[in-house]
This record gives C-alpha cells, structure tokens and sequence, in this order.
C-alpha cells in the first residue's frame, strides 16, 4: 500500500464521521464509535493486542462448551470456503478468537495482519471489524475491505455471526475472513449465508445438550425462514428457549426461563387438562397459570381446595 493511500482511508473515515452520517449509517456509527468512544486513530499502524498463552487457555476454559459445540460446524464451514482463501475463526464474546480453521498457504497472511488465535479483536482494540462490530450490533454482518476502521485492516473482508446461548445471551461470534482481493459479491453472498447456518447449527447442539433430557420441540417462523427451539420438560412445561424462538414468542432473552404450561405458549387445547388420573402435569399447569395461588388452582380445575393439598402432597409439589 503506498503512502497516499493510508492518509486518504484515514481522511475519509473522518470526513463521514464529521458529517453527521452517523445518524443514518451503520457503519458511520461504528467509526464514530471507534474514534470517538475508544479514542482510535483510523492511521494507527501497531498490531492487533494478544492476550498470553495462560490468558487464552483461561478464556477457552471458559467457553468450553462453545467450543465442543462448534467444532464440527466449523470444520465443514471451513470445507466450504478454504479453498478460496477464507479462514473460520470463533471468538468469545470479548471478541478474541478461540478457534480458527485454515489453509496453510494463507496462515503467514492472516498471522501476519493478526487475524488470529489470542488476538483482540473487540471494536474497543481493533475499530470497526467484523467480529467486534458484530458483537456491538449483535446481528450478521459483513465488514468489507476499507468499511474498517484502520488502514491496516481494509485488505481484509469479514462476515460475521453472532451466536447466541441456551438462555439467549450472546455466547461469541462465527467469522469468515478473507485475504484475498478478488472475493466476488455472489461469493460474499454464499459466505453470509453458509456462516448463518453453522452459527444456527451450534446454536442448536449447545441448546440440546444443555437440556439434554427434555423433549425439544421447533418453533415457528416468524421471518419467514428459520424457527427457534423451545425445551419441554415431562411435566409439560417449557423450560427453555433459544435466542430466536424467544422473540418469536415475545419471552426476554439472556435469562434462565421461568417454567410455562406448554399449551399456554405454544398452543394447545388446556380444556384437557383434568384431573383424571391425578396428573402431576395437570397440577403443575393448574399452579403454574394460578400463580401459585392454590385456591385458584383448585377452581380452575374443578375440586376443592382440600383435594387439591391431597394431591399436591402426593405428588411432592411446593405450594
């Protein structure tokens, strides 16, 4: 890169900034952010910070189910697009990659540019980035050659994915990125699109094993594309939701879910839920929907508030 070129990315990403475009620009905002709120220069020529070798073990320790989960989403991601030039990276959630994939041809480039393992890369260290954008605006996204904020970044172009957790929260990011100049926009397409599946493919492993012996039901779509997973105990209670099933179904992320009747969120006919049988389900339901309150539980069954103590106590329900 000659000289003039630097100072022209520098001088241009402060001219948005001066503008105003903030308000209606994305990207804009990010470079405010950037220079404003983390005081970067856009001409700023070090590396990118790493953490040691003790601090990266530390920070895979903590995600290690992240990790075991992504494995094999990440390796057939990195099937898909390695041949031309990508690596697959998982950062956590502080924006430092954990894990990559990639071809040995290429690792020198990337190693180079500090696009690896242990590196930060948070917007609060590296700018406006795909991995570190992501997790600011926490949605898919593709930061393109000069759309970074450092000069030293703009041969890079990055599509990231945010991943969510079992309770919702955001767990760390899926990022493809490329050191080559010719990635066409079809292929940055194809890129955005297979990332987007196997950050939803991990999403799913982590959410099945963290509630490995409930009966996993799939939601539906709101969008018109994808459906969320939503965990349903053998009492019939929901007890958890991913990410996307709980905008479906309007439930706050980031949370553990509160127990919920699953005819009550999901749908269902509740005029079958007597007590025939004396279900502990039906008595779970009854307390769920009364709020505790036994006396309304009881009427809303059918029996006395004594008959429903009897059948509390049978079955070990706290009331």
């Amino acid at each position: 890169m000659n000289g003039q070129a630097p100072r022209h990315h520098a001088a241009r990403v402060e001219a948005a900034i001066a503008s105003g475009q903030a308000a209606r620009s994305a990207l804009v905002a990010s470079w405010r952010r950037s220079s404003r709120l983390h005081h970067l220069d856009p001409g700023g020529r070090h590396s990118p910070m790493r953490l040691s070798e003790a601090e990266l073990r530390a920070a895979r320790e903590r995600i290690a189910p992240l990790l075991a989960a992504a494995r094999g989403a990440m390796d057939r991601l990195y099937q898909a697009v390695g041949a031309a030039g990508c690596c697959v990276l998982l950062a956590d959630s502080d924006g430092v990659p954990v894990d990559r994939r990639g071809s040995p041809a290429d690792d020198a480039t990337f190693q180079s540019w500090g696009l690896w393992t242990g590196a930060l890369w948070s917007e609060e260290h590296e700018g406006t980035n795909g991995i570190g954008t992501c997790l600011v605006e926490q949605r898919p996204l593709t930061i393109d050659r000069d759309q970074h904020f450092f000069t030293r970044n703009t041969l890079l172009s990055c599509t990231a994915v945010p991943i969510y957790d079992h309770d919702g929260s955001l767990a760390g990011v899926l990022d493809v990125s490329s050191c080559r100049a010719d990635r066409t926009d079809a292929f940055a397409n194809l890129i955005a699109l297979a990332a987007g599946e196997a950050a939803r493919r991990i999403e799913a492993d982590l959410f099945r094993k963290a509630f490995a012996h409930a009966r996993i039901v799939l939601t539906q779509a709101t969008d018109g594309q994808y459906g969320g997973l939503v965990a349903v105990d053998a009492d019939d209670l929901v007890i958890g939701a991913t990410r996307s099933a709980r905008v479906g179904l309007g439930l706050a992320p980031g949370r553990p879910l509160q127990p919920v009747p699953a005819a009550d969120l999901l749908g269902g006919d509740t005029a079958h839920d007597h007590l025939a049988g004396g279900q502990r389900a039906v008595l779970q339901r009854a307390l769920l929907r009364a709020g505790g309150n036994v006396s309304a539980a009881a009427k809303a069954l059918g029996v006395s508030r004594a008959t429903l103590h009897r059948k509390l106590n049978r079955f070990g329900l706290n009331h």
